[in-house]
């Protein structure tokens, strides 16, 4: 009897010394300060992004929109150097966590602004490819992960639609290349594209909305 009431005893004590420690994990992450993040976005970001990440240079991606925890995700790996930009390391060097959740939040509650395609001739190819793939050559849909609208799914999958033309054409080209090495899914997918299907599929996107 005293054996079981020891045993007893000793995992209500242990049950008492977890319940914080499962409280500490279960604790919401801090809420972004989207002040902070506006002025990261000005006094760090705005040369090449515009001070809220609308439609600036077409070699440089809108941001306006997009899902906040992939720009973490994409900012967290240009510091440590998985996703190779020279540029953007030495921006994302700078940050702590805490900045690039902040700098990501207030580029999310943006409303980005609709694009439009530019070259009639290639669109309707870019949205077979988009919606249907290419089956000869087993090339997936983009639909399948970035959502028909091309409304993308957080974290590892972006918000395309009214992405640059020439941003888009330049991220495939890369993955294709294996000059990007970030996502090996996407590599895989545009391994079998050729120019001019990637420069269809980018245009396209475009003007998805």
């Amino acid at each position: 009897m005293k054996s079981h009431v020891k045993s007893l005893l000793a995992l209500i004590a242990a049950a008492a010394m977890a319940a914080p420690l499962a409280a500490s994990e279960s604790k919401p992450a801090a809420k972004a300060d989207l002040a902070k993040g506006q002025a990261i976005s000005t006094q760090v970001c705005a040369a090449c992004h515009t001070a809220d990440g609308s439609r600036g240079s077409p070699a440089n991606p809108i941001l306006q929109g997009q899902h906040p925890e992939y720009l973490v995700k994409q900012l967290a790996e240009f510091k440590s150097g998985k996703r190779d930009n020279a540029v953007m390391k030495g921006f994302a060097t700078a940050l702590s966590d805490e900045d690039m959740q902040n700098v990501a939040a207030f580029y999310a509650s943006k409303q980005a602004k609709a694009g439009a395609a530019r070259n009639k001739d290639l669109v309707t190819l870019g949205e077979k490819i988009y919606r249907g793939g290419i089956a000869d050559r087993k090339v997936p849909a983009c639909a399948a992960c970035h959502s028909p609208t091309g409304a993308g799914m957080p974290a590892q999958y972006p918000r395309l639609s009214g992405q640059h033309t020439d941003y888009t054409t330049a991220q495939l080209t890369a993955f294709r290349d294996g000059v990007r090495k970030n996502n090996a899914v996407m590599t895989g997918v545009v391994a079998k594209m050729n120019d001019r299907e990637i420069k269809a599929v980018a245009d396209y996107i475009a003007g998805l909305h």
